[in-house]
């Protein structure tokens, strides 16, 4: 079977006249004559076989079905084509542009600093935008083109968006430093021994919602005492005796900014650890910045 031999010229050509739905734009734009862009479209839909482009009159030009379907995959033909160009130019030299990265703002002190040192380090003519938010604020900014990374837990997330897994974060419980558990010296505690505590709940969505369902699937009813959107004063109202907490984040110090200290204790029910990723949007091709962003994140933190 012969293929079509149609060329990318002519389907340029084609995307800005189905674009501007004019003959006369479409040749301003590209500085061409009217007569070439119009030659062009009718020699690709002579290769094809199929007519795009309807009503050759003086308001315009129409899309015949085919010609809508075909134009949509023109336009991410077209983008692949410019990402190859970038891709041949930058070959064997630095990478250059802006990353904007989302980050889960719980996980962004933890993991980020040290990351983007490495990256920049690596890369120093990329620059990385960040933006920190919650988890719906970071996927509303995944589908709107706003990032095109981000860097969260990887629950809840609709089939529209990938991800890569580069760690884990199980959860812990948090006391007080003069708390009866704390002076265990396996430093292990079962959600049981908690059950008839009060609890201080990191209030963000879909993360108490997590933190809840760890207890509920260990047959604990948490009472909940205080709640908080802050990460830190969750720490600071453990310290000072206000309950226990659950979280997945663990900081290498006790001491809190209320200058009390905390005791975290590995739990010894078989809770699964929340999975770390990088998402991004499904089917989207990603620049090679965000591909080598994504792959240090795999190799720094793979569990």
């Amino acid at each position: 079977m012969t293929e079509p031999a149609f060329t990318l010229v002519q389907l340029r050509y084609f995307e800005a006249a189905a674009r501007h739905l004019s003959m006369t734009a479409a040749s301003k734009e590209l500085m061409v004559s009217q007569s070439a862009v119009s030659t062009a479209v009718a020699q690709l839909e002579k290769e094809l076989g199929v007519q795009f482009l309807l009503r050759r009159h003086a308001r315009g030009l129409s899309l015949t079905t085919a010609g809508e379907e075909f134009y949509t995959k023109v336009l991410d033909f077209l983008a692949h084509g410019a990402e190859l160009v970038e891709a041949a130019r930058q070959s064997g030299t630095e990478l250059v542009g802006t990353l904007t990265v989302g980050c889960f703002a719980t996980l962004a002190p933890f993991r980020l600093p040290s990351l983007l040192a490495e990256f920049e380090a690596r890369h120093p003519r990329v620059h990385v935008s960040l933006r920190e938010g919650e988890h719906r604020a970071l996927t509303a900014a995944l589908r709107a083109g706003e990032t095109e990374l981000a860097v969260l837990y990887g629950y809840d997330l609709d089939d529209d968006i990938d991800r890569t897994v580069v760690g884990t974060a199980p959860p812990y419980a948090l006391v007080s430093a003069d708390h009866r558990l704390a002076g265990r010296t396996s430093r292990t505690v079962s959600l049981a021994d908690l059950a008839d505590e009060p609890m201080v709940l990191l209030d963000l969505p879909h993360s108490r919602e997590y933190l809840q369902s760890v207890l509920r699937d260990a047959g604990v009813q948490p009472r909940i005492r205080h709640r908080t959107t802050g990460y830190e004063t969750v720490r600071a109202l453990v310290a000072c005796g206000h309950g226990f907490a659950l979280l997945n984040q663990r900081p290498p110090g006790e001491t809190t900014y209320s200058g009390a200290r905390v005791v975290a204790l590995t739990l010894s029910d078989p809770v699964p650890p929340l999975e770390i990723v990088v998402a991004s949007m499904h089917g989207a091709r990603l620049t090679r910045r965000a591909q080598e962003f994504r792959e240090l994140c795999r190799a720094r933190y793979a569990a």
